[in-house]
């Protein structure tokens, strides 16, 4: 009970900001518009060629790429409670640092479930065929979700709010689109470039994405597990780090 009052403040708290919000959500509906343009416009001979910009690819990796902005809601959203008197008053509560990180993870998850679906009801009208795979691609992006939202944790626990936004916001992002098999085939690059997108989740997570839409589901795990090694580590690394800056503030 008291994990879920306290992640009912921080729904309110997000609710509060509200421009932000809309951007957090729309922005993949504008980068489905934009990009969707753009393939539109491709001559037909290149286009065959270029599968990366075909609706069924590229409605997963942006799904993929707008989570990534989740992860500066949840760095603001610790890193503004450690400015005020609130969050030295929460110390002090019986809530366990497991219990605060999940008053804080709940209404993340929700708004991550919304964006994808904007992201892919975007990208019916732009001519996905509707089926349940879609619902499948939501439920995938899940484990790429706690990986935004627990990077975005530790930032906040660690960094004030100006930092926050350039580890969050402009390293996290770009880390984010170049790695992930969005915009151009990691593979074709090659060498250390293409094995460290294999060593970080993006890749797997817009893999097993583009999986789940195609229908190709014996393949959806192979690329879903690094992702969900990936989500555990970076949840238990959170909430550790989020121990260690309760008890010194005891």
């Amino acid at each position: 009970m008291r994990t879920l009052a306290f992640a009912s403040r921080n729904t309110k708290e997000i609710m509060r900001d509200l421009m932000t919000l809309l951007f957090g959500l729309g922005f993949p509906l504008v980068l489905m518009t934009l990009l969707s343009a753009i393939n539109a416009s491709i001559p037909k001979e290149a286009a065959e060629a270029t599968t990366l910009f075909k609706i069924q690819n590229l409605a997963p990796g942006i799904s993929v790429f707008g989570l990534s902005f989740i992860a500066l809601f949840s760095a603001m959203l610790i890193s503004k409670d450690r400015t005020t008197s609130f969050v030295l008053r929460l110390f002090t509560s019986p809530l366990r640092a497991s219990e605060f990180i999940l008053g804080y993870t709940l209404p993340l998850l929700p708004m991550s479930i919304a964006q994808t679906l904007i992201c892919y009801a975007a990208a019916l009208i732009f001519g996905l065929e509707f089926n349940a795979n879609i619902l499948l691609a939501v439920v995938v992006n899940l484990p790429i979700a706690i990986v935004f939202i627990s990077v975005g944790f530790i930032a906040g626990t660690l960094l004030n709010e100006k930092a926050v936004g350039g580890v969050c916001g402009a390293l996290l992002t770009n880390l984010s689109a170049w790695f992930s098999n969005i915009w151009f085939d990691t593979a074709l690059v090659g060498g250390w470039f293409e094995s460290l997108a294999n060593a970080l989740p993006f890749a797997h997570a817009v893999n097993a994405a583009r999986y789940a839409v195609l229908g190709s589901f014996s393949e959806i795990m192979p690329e879903l597990l690094p992702v969900i090694v990936y989500a555990v580590a970076l949840l238990a690394a959170a909430i550790a780090v989020f121990s260690v800056k309760i008890n010194s503030k005891h």
